[in-house]
This record gives C-alpha cells, sequence and structure tokens, in this order.
C-alpha cells in the first residue's frame, strides 16, 4: 500500500490530523470535479475570482465538471445557462440540485401520479414532474406529501400552509436543511430557516435529502458515472461532511462561509482531504504536510503548539501555512474538534488570514 493509500485509509479508521499531498494536479488525479456553486464558483450572479479560467483549464486537461448545488429554486437549465453566460461553458446534465434528489426520495415512497404540495421554486417543481409526481400549491388539492425547497419568494402564506399539511401527518421532506447561503451582499437564510419555521409550528421533523446526507450524493453518482470524483465546496456542515460520508475525497475552498478559524475548529467530519484559497487549487498539486519536531511542517512554514496558542515560523506561502497549523490543530483536537484549545488569532494573522 502507498503512503497517500495508508494515509487515506487511517483517515477513513479514525480522525483526520492532517490535510493529504498530490504530486499531480487534482484535475488529474481525479476524473470528475463535483462542484459546489454557491461561494465556489459564484456568490449572487457574479463568478467568483479565477473561477472561471480555473474551470476552463480543468476542463480542457480532461476533467470532468459537474456542479452539485443544494439550492432548490432553479431547474438545470437556468443553472447551466448562469454557468454559460458566466463564461463557464455547461450543460443541463451537469447540473444536479437537491431538488432533484428529494424527488427521487418522495417517488421512491409514493406511487406515480401522486400530488405533493411544493412550497418552493421552479426547480422543485420541475424535479417532481421530472420523477412522475403532481407538484400542487394547496392543502385543499389533497396532496399526498409536503416538500420544502428554497425559493427567495416563500412568504407566511406558503409555509402557513406547509404547516397544516404537515399537522394534519403528510409525509414531509426537505430539499436540503443549510441554514444560511452567501449572495452577493453577504449571508441570507438559506432553504433551513424556513423549515425550522415549519418544524417549530408542527414539533415533526422531515426527510431531507440535500447535502450531506446519502440521497444526494447517490443522486449525483446516478448523474455523473464518477469513478474517481472530488467534491469542491466551500461549508464544512454540507459539501465536506457529505463527501466524508460518501467515503470520497473533498478540496475545501476559503471564497465562501468557511473561514480558517472554523477551518481549524472542524470536527473530524468537517476536515476536508485539501484545502485551498480558490479554484485554482484544482490545476495544481498539494504539498505534504509533514512532522518537524513537536510540529508539522509545510512549504516554508513550521507549525506548533506554544503556551496554549498556535505558532509559526518560516515564510512562504499563506496556504502552506494554514495546512500546517491544521495538522497541529487537529492533531491536538483529536474527535473533538475545536483546534483542540489552541488559540489561532496571532498564527492566522501573520498569514494575513485572520
Amino acid at each position: 500500500m502507498s503512503e497517500r493509500s495508508r494515509r487515506r485509509h487511517a483517515a477513513a479508521d479514525g480522525a483526520r490530523s492532517r490535510t493529504d499531498g498530490s504530486e499531480r494536479p487534482l484535475s488529474e488525479a481525479y476524473d470528475t470535479a463535483l462542484l459546489d456553486l454557491d461561494g465556489v464558483v459564484y456568490a449572487g450572479g457574479a463568478a467568483i475570482a479565477h473561477a472561471v479560467e480555473s474551470l476552463g483549464r480543468a476542463r480542457g486537461g480532461g476533467m470532468h465538471l459537474a456542479y452539485v448545488t443544494n439550492n432548490a429554486s432553479r431547474t438545470p437549465e437556468s443553472v447551466a445557462e448562469h454557468l454559460t453566460r458566466l463564461g463557464v461553458p455547461a450543460e443541463p446534465g451537469e447540473v444536479i440540485t437537491s431538488a432533484q434528489a428529494v424527488a427521487r426520495l418522495i417517488s421512491d415512497q409514493l406511487p406515480a401520479g401522486a400530488r405533493v404540495l411544493a412550497v418552493g421554486g421552479e426547480g422543485l417543481r420541475v424535479a417532481l414532474r421530472e420523477r412522475g409526481l403532481e407538484p400542487v400549491e394547496s392543502l385543499d388539492e389533497e396532496p399526498a406529501a409536503v416538500v420544502q425547497g428554497y425559493d427567495p419568494g416563500i412568504g407566511w402564506t406558503q409555509l402557513a400552509e406547509a404547516s397544516y399539511a404537515v399537522a394534519r401527518g403528510l409525509p414531509w421532506f426537505a430539499s436540503n436543511t443549510d441554514l444560511t447561503i452567501p449572495t452577493a451582499r453577504g449571508t441570507a437564510p438559506g432553504n433551513g430557516a424556513l423549515v425550522e419555521v415549519v418544524r417549530i409550528a408542527t414539533g415533526a421533523r422531515p426527510q431531507v435529502a440535500g447535502k450531506p446526507l446519502p440521497p444526494m450524493h447517490r443522486e449525483t453518482i446516478l448523474r455523473t458515472g464518477a469513478e474517481r470524483p472530488l467534491v469542491v465546496g466551500d461549508r464544512l456542515d454540507t459539501d465536506i461532511e457529505g463527501a466524508h460520508a460518501g467515503g470520497v475525497d473533498s478540496l475545501l475552498v476559503l471564497t465562501g462561509v468557511t473561514d480558517p478559524a472554523r477551518l481549524l475548529a472542524a470536527r473530524p467530519e468537517h476536515r476536508p482531504t485539501y484545502v485551498d484559497a480558490d479554484l485554482r487549487g484544482l490545476l495544481t498539486g498539494q504539498p505534504e504536510v509533514g512532522a518537524a519536531g513537536e510540529g508539522y511542517a509545510c512549504g516554508g512554514w513550521t507549525a506548533s503548539a506554544r503556551d496554549g496558542a498556535l505558532a509559526l515560523d518560516g515564510e512562504g506561502e499563506p496556504m502552506d501555512g494554514l495546512r500546517a497549523l491544521c495538522a497541529v490543530a487537529w492533531t491536538a483536537a483529536g474527535e473533538d474538534g475545536g483546534a483542540g484549545g489552541l488559540d489561532a488569532g496571532k498564527a492566522l494573522a501573520r498569514l494575513g488570514l485572520a
């Protein structure tokens, strides 16, 4: 067994204590990138810096690109059109949404033609029809189930209708439960916040399909046929945890909701295989993180724990320093997370990442 394979097996058996290295560019080491969208490729309507050119080069080198999003509001066609306008040519079949995953979950439990009270956007309704289900808008239309998916136009009336249906005992489904979404103006409430409103009103809990849960991973593999996938995301609790649950490798990019401090405090299931500043990380190898005395070294940096804090010696690329810090923090924390109780402020400030 190679050293890299040994580390992978060790990470699967227990808590990951450091990021992996890769001598080959990630776009060559993996056949398919399973890319989150919000916070990775775009924020709001605009492309994130370096995303368009990085994805173009990865595709040009032979990597397959699939866009996997928990946002259930838009159809795959509209997402593909948006990506193409940004300069990332995409086909609808390359877009996998939590709406598709939840529609399959519902169709596995209801007969063909069943009516479903759909509280969400057009993407949710289209996905339901694709699975032979009929979306409706009112409890008066006698639905057999209720499903929630994100849509910015959802208001009190729709949430109340869902609450009435759930309180009556109808099976309740949710595309995803992300509490927040990144937008061009900042962080906004996500579908999970809307689901929470119905939960508070009814005391019930829905069946959930989206990342990080198995129905979304199943939908992604069924639609892409990926054999060596790499999950690429910005969220620890959806993208990275979903990769961990699916037994596949992951790349965290720091262009969305996860900042370096949160990464250092990540629980075992939230620790990515690789970390980079943005999608340019697909085009390069990843440096090894190795033991160095009582600490860990990566690139020109050596990280250690001193007097209850993380410390850095040396100089070099900030991401190398962050990878070394992760090794110290994750090793100290073990299965518990929380950066091992070590103060990271000064070390991150030295890297310009505070």
